[in-house]
């Protein structure tokens, strides 16, 4: 195991002088102040894209390099971008699609995801990714607070919100099969006649993504252009730190001459999927391998065959993968640059695993949020190797204040929860003004996460304050969870909590009490559950006591004090 403390200083003061020379005057990375409309003085890359548009665009220049894979289906950007202009033209000459409006999006992943999201991006349209994993009320309720014009879905999601939708002013694409209102064959087909690129403003909104917070519903988390562009531009960034810092990795990694190719089983709903992978690899000419479900055995056949480079998944993923029996050897394995992973609460063996397993590759760790647009904080290879424990250095466009509980900044060293101040933060939360305020004071976001910032500029996760459970890598609301279980009519009280796992990193787990006449049984409670969320928000645990739940004198529960009884039990 790499010991934190022998490299520290060199690798600190490295990437000190490193990161100054890449953001200075006339630097790749040169960073400016700048005045946002709503008057923030806010950290931005002078040289990163003004819009979504333009991002997108600059993959053109890939012509004939493959592109997208799934299963025998295989893109060219050619192909791809073929594809994107025709759906594009159609969709604004036939169906009106204008600047501004939203277009949701409800599919695994396949090469019909990324197209529908380019070609609305394209003009000036909003995408709206959801996710793919909700029940039909779940996908309802994000398409009650986004209000699009249009969903482009697979037959699985359609048969969900088939009947909800019915006679709402949406129209549906169905991209596998029969159904919908308009055909995705019609409206991909060759000989278009173009479209016309739309002007746009850094300051317009340019995407809508989901994230579980701390209530029960999913938030809408809308970004400008600016925001997505600078977060985009942004990975690059940590990328090149990370590059010049560990510049024997980098040499092996170059030696091998193969096309960058990652494989993709992180839901492109999600900021790491669409960001640091599709949107990433359109850019550079990347080729994305798409998975339609997680599998650890064929992901690592796919891993070999197709000469598989990076992988980055939920800790979990990782750590299944890493497992397989000779994974590690250099005929399975042998050309990945390294695997990469984030979250806080890591099980420390997977870091072990990753470190004695992949030693002197690029294999790395990530810190950021949905609504910082990614990364926030990075390491890989070298970095991550002398900091195993933290989530990465802190990017030079992000301000952070790690802050006691009135607001007052801490010290270095001194833990407290993390605010986040820059470009790269979301305008607001759609049709949630009070969560908005609630998440947004002062220009500063709080992210109910607790940390520590070193004098490198290293941030280390430490605890969650907002009550929120992330099971390999999806984020679950408790208070949900608890309002389920709480309408089935033999339970008194709930109680929703994580607990460690070595497989997911967090599990849920449930401590309830029944009413005095009830026979109620775990197994008939994790039906009653599965019923009504989503398979991976149902506890793997369930306590059933007779007992009431611990409070304190104002009635609030305690929760450490159950979760305390329950490890013991389940030890």
């Amino acid at each position: 195991m790499t010991t934190e403390t022998s490299a520290a200083p060199s690798i600190g003061d490295k990437i000190k002088d490193v990161r100054a020379q890449l953001t200075s005057s006339g630097a790749p990375f040169e960073v400016q102040q700048l005045t946002l409309s709503d008057g923030r003085n806010v950290a931005a890359y002078r040289n990163a894209f003004q819009n979504l548009p333009q991002f997108i665009n600059a993959g053109r220049a890939h012509g004939a390099a493959e592109f997208l894979v799934y299963g025998d289906d295989r893109w060219t950007f050619d192909r791809f971008f073929a594809t994107t202009d025709a759906l594009a033209s159609r969709l604004q000459k036939l169906h009106g699609l204008k600047a501004g409006e939203r277009v949701a999006i409800a599919m695994r992943n396949r090469p019909e995801w990324a197209v529908a999201f380019a070609a609305v991006a394209l003009l000036g349209a909003v995408p709206v990714p959801l996710n793919s994993f909700g029940l039909s009320s779940e996908l309802m309720a994000n398409l009650e607070d986004t209000t699009p014009v249009m969903l482009f879905c697979d037959t699985d999601r359609y048969a969900r919100v088939k009947e909800a939708i019915a006679g709402q002013a949406i129209k549906t694409v169905v991209v596998d099969g029969e159904g919908g209102d308009v055909s995705w064959a019609e409206l991909t087909a060759g000989g278009h006649d173009g479209f016309a690129a739309p002007q746009l403003d850094s300051d317009v909104p340019a995407l809508v993504l989901f994230t579980s917070g701390a209530t029960s519903r999913a938030k809408g988390v809308e970004s400008t252009h600016r925001a997505v562009c600078q977060g985009l531009f942004n990975i690059d960034f940590i990328g090149a730190l990370a590059a010049i810092t560990s510049p024997d990795a980098i040499a092996a990694i170059m030696a091998r001459q193969l096309q960058p190719t990652t494989l993709s089983a992180v839901p492109l709903f999600h900021v790491s999927g669409l960001h640091a992978q599709f949107l990433v690899s359109l850019r550079h000419g990347r080729r994305l391998i798409f998975v339609h479900r997680w599998e650890p055995e064929k992901a690592a056949e796919l891993i070999r065959k197709e000469k598989v480079t990076q992988f980055n998944g939920a800790p979990s993923m990782v750590q299944q993968l890493i497992s397989l029996p000779g994974f590690e050897q250099p005929e399975t394995s042998g050309n990945l640059s390294g695997v990469g992973f984030g979250g806080a609460g890591l099980h420390p063996r997977l870091i072990d695993d990753v470190l004695g397993k992949f030693s002197g590759r690029m294999s790395g760790i990530g810190f950021g949020l949905t609504e910082s647009n990614g990364v926030c904080a990075g390491s890989s290879g070298r970095m991550f190797e002398a900091h195993p424990r933290s989530s990465g250095v802190l990017s030079p466009i992000i301000e952070v204040r790690i802050a006691d509980l009135d607001g007052t900044a801490l010290p270095v060293g001194a833990a407290g929860e993390i605010w986040l101040r820059g470009v790269t933060l979301m305008e607001r939360y759609c049709g949630d003004t009070e969560a908005t305020e609630n998440a947004m004071r002062g220009g500063w976001f709080h992210t109910g996460d607790i940390g520590v910032l070193d004098d490198s500029g290293f941030l280390t996760i430490v605890d969650r304050i907002k009550d929120v459970i992330n099971r390999s890598g999806e984020k679950i609301a408790a208070a949900e969870v608890e309002s389920c279980l709480l309408q089935h009519e033999a339970l008194e009280e709930a109680a929703v909590f994580s607990m460690p796992h070595e497989v997911t990193g967090e599990q849920v787990v449930a401590v309830v009490v029944g009413k005095p006449w009830s026979q109620v049984t775990p197994e008939a409670l994790r039906d009653f559950v599965a019923q009504r969320l989503a398979g991976y928000k149902v506890p793997t645990q369930i306590v059933v006591r007779d007992q009431p739940l611990p409070r304190n004198p104002a009635g609030k529960m305690l929760k450490a004090a159950i979760r305390k009884e329950c490890a013991h039990l389940m030890s």
